[in-house]
């Protein structure tokens, strides 16, 4: 194989691809990029780490046609540090992949093509299509929200319902769960594109922070996801990345939200977050052997009070807020009620409560047409 390219051009299609290279495995080829160079200009990269993969097509000039597998480390090392804009890449039939430009040559080890992994089809007859801008939202709206190792398999990860009109995305770690739908217009660009679609799938968490990373603000700007029992492949622009789906069914969430509080509070919601994260301070303190604390609730009538202690110190904050109901004190994580409220649309928030033991759930107080969001959090023993 030998190809002509160009370095900075090479190096922009290397970049992502490496989220999806396996950093420990017992199988070395997927430590590596695979290069599949196709006359007259075609070259398509794809790395897979048994879990998630990527492939990017970038236009080369073909001298030699091939397969091979390089490090994806050294190579995109490689890259940084050669000067001239102009390489040319070699692999001989004994495996020595040679980058070479005038009197500077530089050698590594190589592999076969045929060493990679077996990729999932990159195709499916189920599939549909949105916006970028929508997709990448959903996800940062409930993202915080995964579990982490949770032993529930289902819960690490973000769980989506997709119909023609309809997207909606939850995910839930046992002490939070958020969820988010939206009603817009989906297109369905599978082979059954005149039936009516209804797609349910989990994606997993580190597939989750991916996506988040690469997919664009813009709405214009498609994505086409194919579904398949196995697979999820998501189609935008060069990039093909695809990823193992969480197996299993969701928990049934409508079960975990409580609807029938009896407390309400509407507060504004920068000047709540700018409380929670003065809190931080002491919340959050780490020394040696101290118990970590929590943040405390006060509502008494129109005034909601923050309150920390923890061996670093102590805080206290007011905020007015619109109440209804009971008076009441209630503690919880100060990390995971921030995320709370930060992810919440709009400029106030409404927080509904029961008791100083039982869920609240967060909601925004002016609801955007077409879009409903909600956000449950346990509260902790005091």
């Amino acid at each position: 194989m030998k190809i002509v390219f160009n370095k900075q051009k090479m190096a922009s299609a290397v970049a992502p691809l490496m989220c999806c290279v396996s950093g420990k495995s017992t199988l070395t080829a997927v430590e590596g990029i695979l290069i599949e160079a196709k006359a007259p200009d075609t070259c398509i990269l794809t790395t897979f780490d048994l879990e998630k993969g990527m492939r990017i097509i970038t236009n080369v000039e073909v001298i030699e046609e091939g397969s091979y597998i390089v490090n994806a480390q050294k190579f995109s090392q490689t890259l940084k540090v050669m000067d001239n804009d102009t390489l040319t890449l070699t692999v001989d039939d004994k495996c020595h992949a040679i980058i070479e430009y005038g009197k500077s040559i530089h050698q590594m080890n190589a592999l076969k093509g045929t060493d990679f992994p077996t990729i999932p089809v990159l195709e499916a007859p189920n599939a549909f299509t949105i916006g970028q801008g929508v997709f990448k939202e959903m996800l940062e709206k409930v993202s915080f929200a995964m579990g982490v190792n949770d032993q529930r398999n289902v819960l690490n990860g973000c769980y989506f319902e997709v119909e023609d009109e309809r997207i909606m995305s939850v995910a839930c770690d046992s002490f939070r769960l958020s969820k988010c739908e939206k009603n817009i217009k989906i297109e369905n660009s599978g082979n059954n594109a005149n039936k009516d679609m209804k797609f349910a799938f989990i994606i997993p968490n580190k597939t989750v922070h991916e996506l988040m990373r690469m997919l664009s603000d813009d709405e214009d700007k498609p994505i086409k996801v194919f579904v398949t029992y196995k697979n999820l492949i998501f189609n935008f622009g060069e990039t093909v990345f695809f990823s193992r789906v969480v197996d299993g069914y969701y928990i049934d969430y409508e079960r975990v939200l409580v609807k029938n509080h009896k407390i309400t509070v509407k507060a504004e919601r920068a000047v709540m977050l700018s409380a929670l994260e003065r809190a931080c301070l002491i919340t959050e303190e780490r020394i040696a052997g101290a118990v970590k604390a929590n943040v405390k609730l006060q509502i008494e009538g129109g005034i909601l009070k923050i309150l920390a202690n923890s061996s670093a110190g102590s805080t206290y904050d007011e905020i007015e807020v619109e109440h209804e109901g009971d008076d009441l004190l209630i503690a919880f994580n100060n990390r995971y009620l921030i995320d709370c409220v930060r992810a919440c649309g709009g400029d106030d928030i409404v927080i509904s409560l029961s008791s100083a033991l039982t869920s609240i759930n967060i909601v925004p107080a002016e609801k955007e047409e077409g879009v409903t969001e909600e956000y449950m959090l346990l509260p902790v023993r005091m």
